[in-house]
């Protein structure tokens, strides 16, 4: 497999460190906040790294953090922590925040047909592996307090800071461009190590440290449980693209100044979501979609995920409705064409030419959408027997985790008055009655549902609002 490593920029051919085994880390949710659409992105194409990595017969143990403490509002280490702010504007715990946000989040992410991470590390369970690996880096000298803020990493010791993002984005740092001025710092870009809690405060999340109360750098987190699950040199980190000049350099500047190793040999990033009208999808606007939000409006969550794979996960996905509507149909037009297979004799080896193909676009960058065509062409080949087609599909779902095969899902009820209608357009396009049909589809249309006619009859959806 050839990935494109983000560190040396450039494709390079997967070498790990273990024959046939990938470690895999991966950065989790902050959970005070359902998580957007727009992070879905990013943990779909995690997701599609494990499975194709899988399918090709590679052992992967995947690692997935749960960001529960530490991550501020500000990239500057400063403001309010978000978990605090999440309990603000909830009236309640951060505690009970974090599980509640936590719960959700696997929900979105089991909608969307994510498998399971191997591990999965919540931060408040590994305060002790951050304080040791802050104590490390204490005694080779990459630290310094500033009194009452905490300890921080001094990254003009480190000579390669900045080595994922490049020079002149680290620059553009320094300069201001990204994160705002803390008087105390010796380096604009130096980071918390240990943030202390505040004279006569009580927060809710805080621990005892070598160097006072208070709580952990959000970049702790990560290199700590990494390394305590998959050694101090891992072979593919993953996350999205605004991890790279901040959360990763700074992971790896503390990472390997503790151990004088690589901290990951490979770095994956996928790009942002952008709407037309919000640019990039952040919680901080207070505007934001989530998948829970995808289902209100009558959209099956894996159309979303067809979403995703018709991009490459290196170019930045637009999102829109009318996008969306499309995915919609044409993933239940695969499954169609998948559904009208299976009752083709079992026991049929896939087709050689469209597994060959499938298995080159996943070996290539993970290249989804070419492998996402590779699927439809074998749907449609109907000079090769079905049973090979069908053993394809079957194994090319593995990956896609589309569902290709699943029953049609029930559809929700209408109110009377609309179903009638439904029903009176299904009777008028029946006798042929088309001017009728075409009136009572504008009409359901004009009431917020949308009427299309396809193989097997109409459906019917509720149009998003």
């Amino acid at each position: 497999m050839r990935i494109y490593n983000t560190l040396t920029r450039r494709k390079e051919e997967f070498k790990p460190i273990k024959e046939g085994e990938a470690g895999i880390y991966t950065c989790g949710p902050t959970v005070y906040n359902y998580a957007h659409i727009g992070n879905m992105r990013t943990f779909i194409s995690e997701d599609l790294q494990v499975r194709a990595l899988r399918f090709l017969g590679w052992k992967v143990n995947r690692v997935m953090n749960i960001t529960d403490v530490g991550h501020l509002v500000s990239d500057a280490d400063t403001g309010e922590d978000k978990m605090e702010q999440g309990a603000r504007r909830e009236g309640k715990s951060a505690w009970d925040i974090a599980r509640f946000y936590t719960d959700e989040f696997f929900k979105d992410f089991k909608a969307l047909n994510c498998a399971d991470p191997d591990v999965t590390c919540r931060a408040t369970d590994y305060i002790k592996e951050m304080i040791d690996l802050g104590l490390t880096l204490e005694k080779k000298g990459y630290t310094y307090v500033i009194p009452g803020d905490g300890v921080y990493f001094d990254t003009a010791r480190f000579p390669d800071y900045g080595k994922l993002a490049g020079k002149s984005h680290i620059e553009g740092i320094q300069e201001g461009a990204r994160i705002e001025a803390n008087e105390g710092k010796r380096n604009p870009t130096d980071f918390a190590v240990w943030k202390f809690s505040a004279p006569g405060e009580k927060r809710q999340m805080e621990w005892d440290s070598p160097w006072g109360k208070g709580f952990p750098g959000w970049h702790m987190e990560c290199s700590a449980m990494a390394m305590k699950h998959l050694g101090e040199t891992i072979d593919m980190h993953w996350g999205g693209e605004d991890h790279v000049a901040i959360h990763h350099t700074n992971e790896i500047a503390q990472s390997e100044a503790a151990t004088g190793k690589p901290f990951a040999n490979y770095w994956l990033h996928a790009r942002f979501l952008v709407t037309g009208d919000m640019g990039k999808m952040s919680k901080s606007s207070g505007e934001f979609l989530t998948t829970g939000l995808l289902v209100k409006k009558g959209y099956d969550p894996l159309a979303y995920r067809y979403y995703c794979l018709q991009t490459h996960y290196r170019k930045q996905l637009e999102f829109t409705w009318e996008g969306l509507d499309a995915a919609s149909k044409g993933l239940e037009r695969l499954r169609e064409a998948s559904r009208r297979l299976a009752g083709a004799p079992a026991g049929g080896k896939p087709a050689g030419k469209y597994l060959s193909d499938f298995k080159a676009a996943l070996e290539d960058d993970l290249n989804i959408p070419q492998a996402l065509a590779c699927a439809w062409e074998a749907a449609r080949d109907e000079a090769l027997p079905a049973g090979e087609r069908l053993a394809f599909l079957k194994e090319a779902d593995k990956v896609l985790g589309l569902d290709l095969f699943a029953a049609p899902k029930a559809e929700a009820d209408l109110e009377p008055e609309l179903m009638a209608l439904v029903e009176a357009r299904a009777a008028a396009r029946k006798a042929k009655d088309f001017k009728r049909s075409d009136e009572l589809r504008a009409e359901l249309a004009a009431r917020g549902v949308l009427v299309e006619d396809g193989p097997g009859g109409q459906k019917w959806r509720r149009k998003p609002s």
